[in-house]
């Protein structure tokens, strides 16, 4: 990471002023991520926000909380703010495709982070997490943590209409399936959502009272089951493992309680969207290779967690 990425995530997770002078110079880009409440999700925005500001621009962060029908109202408002730029989260791959070609019938370019969407050659560019690489990183990690013994174990899997969490779920079956050992006994969705994590773990534990282990499509989800768990008192006989890096994922490797976390370079692809933004507004060009871009996730554990320097931030 570049120490520019560094100073604008540190700025973007304090409280930012807005840019005087020149930062109208450039227009409006207007940012729309999921939910801000979820520390990935605000510093996808913040550091979407901090960058097109560093750029000259002025920038607002606004969030549909997975609603389309919240996502094409914040389209057309930045279309009528007559954004330069979007920089947009999905809220769903299929059901956001209208969103997107109703701002690019408007003449606005769109710039996807985080997930995609099923139609390629709308948006000028869709950077994503390798959430496949991620995948299989981390179901090896669990497995590793999991011991050779064997054992009951359940899925947390996320929002049904993100292609993140089918390609996670896909990428721990690809892994695990080669473990024979461990039985996958239960599945359920969650949402991304920790409260919702809390309360399927809470339904798979009375279904599935003797499983050792849990492996989760994010973070949030992993939170809500280890705060499921600890309440039924059966933590320490269970691996828990995550997927984002956030802060309190990393709390939790640091006090035992989750195994691992992978790490999705949220605050490299936001601000390279922004940078490819920048260029295709003054070029014409995104100066990128390829409509859909992959970056790879990084591996959190306990060996390596006093390593983690800032939200969604690992050293190396």
């Amino acid at each position: 990471m570049t120490k520019m990425t560094r100073r604008m995530l540190m700025a973007a997770v304090a409280t930012m002023p807005l840019m005087a002078g020149s930062a109208w110079a450039e227009g409006l880009i207007t940012v729309i991520v999921n939910d801000p409440a979820n520390p990935y999700w605000f510093t996808e925005g913040e550091v979407a926000k901090a960058t097109a500001e560093e750029l000259g621009y002025t920038a607002n962060v606004a969030a549909h909380r997975g609603d389309t029908n919240t996502e094409s109202t914040l389209i057309d408002t930045a279309i009528t703010n007559q954004s330069v730029a979007i920089i947009l989260d999905p809220a769903n791959a299929d059901g956001s495709v209208g969103a997107v070609q109703k701002a690019v019938d408007a003449g606005i370019p769109v710039f996807l982070v985080n997930a995609e969407i099923n139609q390629e050659g709308l948006a000028k560019a869709q950077l994503v997490s390798n959430n496949a690489q991620g995948a299989a990183l981390g179901a090896q990690a669990w497995v590793e943590a999991m011991g050779t013994e064997g054992g009951q174990y359940v899925e947390l899997f996320g929002a049904p209409s993100d292609n993140n969490a089918q390609t996670r779920s896909n990428g721990y079956e690809t892994v695990l399936s080669q473990y024979p050992e461990f039985e996958k006994v239960g599945q359920e969705v969650a949402n991304w959502d920790r409260t919702e994590g809390y309360q399927s773990m809470q339904s798979l534990m009375q279904a599935n009272p003797d499983i050792t282990g849990v492996i989760s499509g994010n973070d949030e989800m992993a939170l809500g089951a280890i705060a499921a768990l600890k309440e039924a008192g059966k933590l320490d006989g269970v691996v828990v493992g995550g997927f984002d890096g956030s802060p309190d994922a990393v709390e939790a490797i640091k006090a035992g309680e989750m195994a691992y976390t992978v790490l999705q370079p949220v605050a490299i692809f936001s601000e390279e969207a922004v940078r490819q933004a920048d260029n295709f507004i003054k070029t014409g060009e995104t100066g990128a290779d390829a409509e859909k871009q992959l970056f790879d996730a990084l591996l959190i554990t306990p060996e390596n967690v006093d390593q983690y320097s800032a939200p969604f931030v690992l050293d190396q």
